[in-house]
């Protein structure tokens, strides 16, 4: 395109033609004021831009072309690289010239194994069928982190609790589309019972190495699933020349896994001092918190501590930078949340280099699970016996299990980390009346589904890897003899067929045909298993790498069903 010639506002092609306007869409002036009061004076960083998008979606529902075009316009990006990072997460519905945005209410019906066991799919099918859908959307939504409280849906930003479409249909009618806010300790309870003391000690003239040998002591591991031990990545991120960041990761998204969430509705404070000690041991200029979009009561309590951390001189202005994910599983995986972190799709790097050397802005960087940082506090507070005093079947220490499935007291259970799944369904309270225990997943869909009389292993690290499967975030679903591997099986490889990143082909390609070969009358063990192993060879992250876990257990334990 040749630059304007002498006649004002027209340019010339190159076979001569003349046109008002350069090629491409044209930046819509209403459009562009609208996002410009949204933005405000913040800063137009790149990694910003899924926030910004989270101010266009919550103002407008939707994402317009013009609005994207507007935002491009701000950010001083392409708009073709906004529309790939919007379309990668669920969350963000755009809207392109010429069709219809959304209805301006959308019911999102949690579909994971637990919802489905209580009646997730009859819950769906009558919301569909009792609301007008041009002004409620009714959607299935992956885990919404309350198992506990199965079925579970969530309207606006509001959670229903053992939701009926009675319950939900009201809501709608009342407008009742806002988080509610559990009652949880505050800052000013927080320090009155003694918080933030050991902070201010170690930043006056603690060492690190001491406090990293003391959680090493406590036998404390990573938490979110990978187990590695915690005060080993401090000397790893220490090692590397900083500028270094710490980055939380509270995507909390395997489903039946509860725990994280637990915490931080009541005392987000022993988080958040674990955090900042974290933080002081590799001498971190930043801490970011990576919250999922699902819990929007986390984000607003998160938000409301942070200011008060701040305006007690805890910690500068910004420091901490709260980040609200999109409805992505696979940001769960730690490189994949650095990558959403940064304003991208949230894709798994290939490592090496480890998110140690080269994490969030190609800087060294620790990551942590939620939990993690909660006991990290309390170690440092009470000692290292808080964990390795509990031994329980030749194990020590203390786990959270979300429990969930046909149990009477379904929620977090803090136990010792040796407990069996007996153990686990005794201190929930037992099975269901008219419930027989036939099979329980110990750690999440991941960890595929063990049958009842596996009932003796310790549920901890290292444990369940003989028998092809793991603890990973603990979440604990149980079954009766009132249902079906095969079908348990189905739901958690639709999951991750949904969740898949689809960077790989293996992971990609397998999951979907997994998912078809899994809803023949009978199934081709044969070809599932081969699928199965080019999963685990060739996948790119953990995602792929486990999602054949659910059909190999399931042929192996439950051939009658198959």
């Amino acid at each position: 395109m040749a630059p304007l010639d002498n006649s004002k506002g027209v340019w010339k092609s190159g076979k001569g033609k003349g046109r008002k306007t350069p090629k491409g869409r044209q930046l819509d002036d209403q459009a562009h004021e609208e996002v410009l009061a949204l933005l405000g004076d913040r800063p137009r960083n790149r990694d910003l831009l899924i926030e910004f998008l989270h101010l266009i979606q919550d103002a407008y529902g939707c994402l317009s072309a013009a609005h994207i075009r507007a935002l491009a316009e701000e950010m001083r990006t392409g708009q073709a690289e906004i529309y790939e990072v919007a379309s990668f997460y669920a969350h963000f519905d755009v809207v392109k010239e010429g069709e219809t945005p959304p209805p301006a209410l959308t019911i999102r019906v949690c579909d994971s194994l637990s919802c489905e066991l209580a009646g997730a799919q009859q819950l769906q099918k009558a919301l569909e069928d009792g609301l007008d859908p041009s002004e409620v959307r009714v959607l299935r939504a992956p885990c919404m982190g309350r198992c506990d409280t199965a079925p579970v849906l969530e309207i606006g930003h509001n959670h229903i609790d053992h939701a009926t479409a009675e319950k939900a249909i009201a809501a709608v009618h009342a407008g009742d589309i806002h988080p509610q806010i559990p009652d949880y300790q505050t800052y000013a309870e927080y320090v009155a019972d003694g918080g933030y003391r050991i902070l201010a000690e170690l930043r006056e003239g603690g060492d690190w190495e001491a406090v990293q040998d003391k959680v090493l002591e406590a036998g404390l591991r990573g938490l979110g699933g990978a187990g590695f031990p915690s005060g080993k990545k401090w000397g790893f991120v220490r090692a590397n020349p900083g500028p270094r960041y710490l980055a939380v990761n509270g995507d909390e998204g395997e489903p039946g896994t509860f725990k994280d969430r637990h915490h931080l509705e009541r005392d987000p404070h022993m988080f958040l001092e674990g955090m900042l000690i974290g933080a002081w041991a590799v001498e971190a200029e930043k801490a970011f918190i990576y919250m999922r979009d699902e819990y929007p009561a986390v984000l607003e309590i998160l938000r409301r501590e942070i200011k008060a951390l701040e305006d007690a001189g805890i910690v500068e202005e910004g420091y901490i930078d709260l980040r609200r994910g999109a409805g992505a599983y696979i940001c769960g995986e730690e490189s994949a949340m650095i990558e959403s972190i940064e304003g991208k799709r949230g894709e798994p790097r290939h490592r090496p280099p480890f998110v140690a050397q080269v994490g969030i802005f190609g800087q060294p960087t620790l990551v942590h699970n939620v939990e993690t940082l909660y006991w990290v506090a309390r170690i440092c507070r009470f000692g290292p016996e808080v964990l390795n005093l509990v031994e329980k079947n030749g194990r020590k220490g203390l786990r959270n299990y979300s429990v969930s499935g046909r149990v009477k007291n379904p929620g977090v259970h803090l136990l010792p980390a040796g407990s069996t799944i007996a153990d686990i369904i005794e201190a929930a309270g037992g099975m269901l009346d008219g419930h027989a225990f036939k099979a329980y997943q110990p750690g999440g869909p991941s960890s595929g589904l063990l049958p009842a009389h596996m009932d003796d292993i310790p549920l901890d690290f290292d444990t369940l890897q003989p028998h092809g499967t793991f603890i990973g975030s603990a979440a604990v679903v149980v079954l009766s003899d009132q249902d079906s591997a095969r079908e348990a099986a189905l739901n958690m490889l639709r999951f991750f067929e949904d969740e898949s990143c689809g960077q790989c082909t293996p992971c990609r390609a397998g999951c979907e045909k997994a998912v078809k070969l899994m809803q023949a009358d009978k199934w081709d063990q044969g070809l599932l298993e081969e699928l199965s192993q080019t999963m685990v060879d060739a996948s790119i992250c953990g995602l792929g790498q486990a999602a054949p876990n659910p059909i190999r257990l399931t042929m192996k334990h439950f051939p009658e069903e198959i």
